[in-house]
């Protein structure tokens, strides 16, 4: 039968989403997508109620607890989900049932923050425990160290109250989210695909300096349970907790007809793209608590509220022109440029194409009518072309092989759907380029931060890599300045400048960026042509004889050395006195040589990239996750779910004793 299958499909696919959502932090389609299909299975369980199951994603409230976040807490009151519903025929049917089960019910509409749900426990005024909704009933995970660093959560009530657990909403700003992400991208990181991806991932971190760098805010929408206090109505609790100086949330509406609630919702809907952060739609629920408690919830929703979820606002709009811009990485990302127009109250004119892909995939070029979008996210997007409006001699947009920025050759990055211009050099990705320079794995220039990189570029003192070496000539300029600190900073930097003249000449070749050439393989490249000379003498063939550097990687090394920028940086390198030669005594030890480890867990004396400096400085190989080529698992403390896995696999485990002990030892591996 046709409605089993789809049943069965449907489960699968929402489960998959589940996992991705809540789970992995990184999902894969729009919350509007995501309802649609839950919505689909709904209704085929509604028409047959003997194939609902207990593990049916209908009957489940979040994801699962993750262990390897944090410890996992039993809830003291259930976190549970809010019933979803789409249209103002569904919010009439709910405030029409509220009215016949309580008398002259109160209704308070608020926003539905698109983030993150977390509850904080106070005991005696301060706060003790902070959790995630987890699986919603049972477990959540404790997030304390992360939640305390978070500006909005209070530490100390001023009334300190005997017990008092509040929930709310942890999210992020645009403005926060954009930050972090040109941080993530000058840091050669994987960029977050939207602010709650971003929140629900700071908020799992393990280093709470990097939680609270990135700069968390919250809403609290519910008190969940209190004991030396005590309120009769949802917002007498909100009074209260704004003299507490807890941040509640914003602009919400008390209301008692159905005709002020879906002008209440009406009125949220004109004004959300006004915020500086996401909401996804407008919560309505009864204000009086003893209603609340009277009705109860069912085993996954109260049913005394209801999430009216805005539809995705569309308009049609001309296509004018595909902006190319190069990010601090080298992506050229292409933007549609289209005639203004508004959408949930704002009014947009531009919307990310993302890559090759994406325009192939819409068939789109400049001239189209093109149908624009928001799908409870603030950031517009393409949905699709009116190909049937097409003008007469519109192409598909195709982006050109050159550089918009410096002129250089651009090419597809190999697995990835980006295109990227190949010149390190190239001004738009010159900060990133002088990071990775300086950075651990190549010159290592120890104390050179990436705000000094930012603002020696940016006064362009450092045009490109061999600027570095020169910027002793300007001492007293940078002391008087203040841009690297006072004459002490200032010189420290110099000198550790001065002293990585003498690094490896495979520290420096990693620092050029040829594309694919990382450490371990320069360092091969390197013990074969003992000198960058003789390396940018070297052919293709030649080049090949190296071991693992095939035809692609070759052709790579011997266009960057075609150059004849780079090979001007070379010479002024040279002329500075940076190391070109492997020196006589580099120890060639590889008894990794063919070995693939992958390290997990917290190890006593060294962190993982020293780890995997050491293991890579002897022929091994490190990666990210366990599989039968797994050659060895270095396992520290908390190593979780890959240690599990070596173990399935029969894979060697190390400890970091072990490892050194095996480096001791006068016999290869």
């Amino acid at each position: 039968m046709e409605f089993l299958k789809r049943i069965e499909e449907l489960r699968k696919e929402i489960e998959h989403h589940i996992e991705c959502y809540y789970n992995e932090d990184a999902p894969e389609i729009t919350d509007y997508e995501y309802d649609q299909l839950m919505n689909e299975l709904k209704q085929l369980e509604k028409e047959h109620p003997e194939l609902v199951t207990p593990d049916s994603p209908t009957q489940k409230v979040g994801g699962m607890a993750k262990r390897e976040a944090g410890v996992l807490v039993e809830h003291n009151v259930p976190m549970l989900s809010l019933q979803d519903v789409f249209t103002k025929g569904e919010v009439e049917d709910f405030v029409t049932e509220m009215q016949k089960q309580v008398e002259h019910p109160e209704f308070v509409v608020e926003y539905k923050i698109d983030g993150l749900s977390l509850s904080l426990r106070y005991e005696n005024g301060e706060l003790k425990l902070a959790e995630t909704r987890g699986d919603g009933i049972q477990y959540g995970e404790d997030v304390t160290a992360n939640a305390r660093v978070i500006k909005d959560v209070k530490k100390k009530l001023k009334d300190r109250p005997e017990y008092l657990e509040v929930r709310g909403e942890v999210y992020m700003t645009e403005a926060d989210f954009e930050r972090v992400n040109a941080r993530q991208e000058l840091l050669g990181k994987k960029m977050f695909a939207n602010p709650r991806n971003c929140a629900a991932g700071t908020l799992r971190q393990l280093n709470a300096s990097v939680t609270k760098e990135r700069g968390l805010s919250m809403f609290v929408f519910n008190i969940q349970d209190s004991r030396g206090v005590s309120f009769e109505t949802h917002t007498e609790g909100y009074e209260y907790l704004k003299k507490q100086g807890i941040k509640v949330i914003e602009e919400y509406i008390v209301c008692k007809t159905t005709e002020e609630v879906l002008s209440a919702i009406e009125k949220i809907e004109e004004t959300r793209g006004d915020l500086p952060y996401d909401i996804d739609g407008a919560v309505i629920k009864l204000n009086r608590l003893s209603d609340r408690e009277k009705l109860g919830a069912t085993s996954k929703v109260p049913r005394w509220a209801v999430a009216y979820k805005y539809p995705p606002e569309e308009k049609e709009t001309k296509l004018l022109d595909i902006e190319l811009s190069v990010g601090r990485t080298g992506r050229i990302t292409p933007t549609a440029v289209f005639e203004p127009v508004r959408l949930c109250g704002t009014s947009v004119s531009r919307a990310t194409l993302h890559n090759q892909d994406f325009i192939d995939e819409l068939d789109i070029g400049i001239g189209d009518t093109i149908v624009v979008y928001k799908s409870g996210e603030i950031i517009p997007k393409v949905r699709r072309v009116l190909h049937e409006k097409r003008p007469e001699g519109t192409r598909r947009f195709q982006i050109p092989e050159i550089c918009p920025v410096c002129g250089s050759k651009t090419e597809r990055e190999k697995d990835t759907a980006d295109t990227k211009c190949t010149s390190a050099s190239c001004p738009a990705q010159l900060e990133r380029h002088i990071i990775n320079f300086v950075g651990r794995d190549a010159m290592d220039i120890k104390g050179f931060g990436t705000v000094y990189v930012e603002d020696l570029v940016r006064l362009k003192y450092i045009k490109d890599i061999a600027d570095i070496y020169e910027l002793k000539k300007y001492r007293e300029e940078l002391i008087e300045r203040g841009i690297i600190g006072k004459e002490k900073n200032t010189d420290k930097l110099l000198d550790v400048i001065e002293k990585s003249k003498e690094n490896e000449a495979y520290q420096l070749l990693t620092g050029f960026g040829i594309p694919n050439v990382g450490k371990a393989a320069a360092r091969n490249i390197l013990r074969y042509f003992k000198s960058v000379d003789a390396l940018m003498k070297a052919d293709i063939e030649e080049l090949q004889k190296v071991d693992d550097i095939g035809e692609v990687t070759a052709v790579c090394i011997r266009e960057y050395f075609d150059r004849e920028r780079n090979q001007d940086i070379i010479r002024r390198l040279k002329s500075n006195g940076v190391n070109m030669s492997l020196k006589e005594d580099l120890q060639m030890d590889m008894r990794f040589a063919g070995k693939t480890f992958v390290i997990t867990g917290t190890l006593p004396s060294m962190d993982r990239k020293e780890a995997a400096a050491l293991i890579d400085a002897h022929g091994g190989k490190v990666t990210n996750s366990v599989s039968k080529k797994t050659s060895y698992l270095l396992a520290g403390e908390n190593s979780g779910s890959k240690l599990t896995k070596a173990n399935e696999l029969g894979i060697q485990i190390l400890s970091e004793e072990e490892l050194k002990d095996m480096l001791k030892s006068n016999t290869q591996q």
